[in-house]
């Protein structure tokens, strides 16, 4: 997979994506979240592929924010179109993924890398990160799921005073917050984040998935959670992973997961 802003590999059923603009500290534009967006459907496609890292390229920035140039002469309907295109591109696309998403932080998220590290399904941070969303600082909002995620990983009144203060917080005051899981070195941040997806890796693809979608579905509106858990935990009895999972534990044996 070839791409001009960003890197994509795999290894071993874990796919690495880099977001490779360090001139601009990573900065999303358009065509990076094109070619992200491109990168996910592929990678989920992928039948081998059973674990996702996205992490920025440098010791600087994961994404330090959207590309300003881009948009800063865009009337109402171009603004709206933009906040839209982008959510169903790569932020909800990422979130409801089959396959999970890690976001490796390793240093500046701000406004459009935050939330696109929230989109993951889950955060570690480099002990220099530093999570933001200044986007009122600008006169907008954040626009790509900034006011709906935030306070869903760090309840409503913190969401509320990072967003109207369009300040910044540290990898620690991010993990108390549960904005963040873990936060280690620099340097062993992609290490530890291939430690984590190595344990994911072991378990059913399949149910992995089911999982995902059940837990999303208590945050989206009109949907109850439990019964679509009920549905899920009901249609994994079908599955070939739920057969050999079940049959690897009375056989006192490890699986092996025919995957997704």
């Amino acid at each position: 997979m070839n791409y001009e802003n960003i890197l994509a590999e795999k290894e071993n059923g874990l796919a690495v994506i880099t977001i490779n603009r360090p001139t601009k500290l990573n900065a999303l534009n358009k065509a990076t979240i094109q070619e992200l967006h491109e990168a996910f459907k592929a990678l989920d496609a992928d039948k081998e592929v059973k674990a996702i890292i996205v992490t920025g390229s440098g010791e600087k920035a994961f994404v330090a924010g959207a590309d300003i140039s881009e948009f800063a002469d865009f009337d109402v309907a171009q603004g709206g179109e933009l906040a839209a295109k982008g959510q169903e591109l790569l932020f909800d696309f990422v979130e409801n993924l089959s396959t999970p998403v890690i976001a490796a932080v390793n240093g500046f998220a701000l406004g459009g890398g935050l939330e696109l590290a929230m989109a993951a399904h889950f955060r570690v941070a480099s002990e220099n990160a530093k999570m933001g969303l200044p986007e009122v600082s600008l006169g907008v909002i954040p626009g790509y799921g900034g006011t709906q995620r935030l306070p869903q990983l760090v309840g409503k009144g913190r969401a509320m005073e990072l967003i109207m203060t369009a300040g910044m917080i540290g990898a620690e005051d991010a993990k108390a917050y549960g904005l963040v899981n873990h936060v280690v070195p620099q340097a062993e941040l992609v290490d530890f984040c291939k430690g984590i997806a190595s344990k994911i890796m072991k378990n059913s693809p399949v149910a992995i998935s089911a999982a995902i979608k059940a837990i999303n579905a208590s945050f989206t509106d009109g949907v109850n959670g439990y019964e679509a858990e009920i549905k899920a935990f009901g249609e994994a009895f079908g599955t070939a992973d739920f057969k050999e999972g079940t049959t690897a534990f009375l056989e006192k044996r490890k699986a092996d997961f025919p995957g997704k």
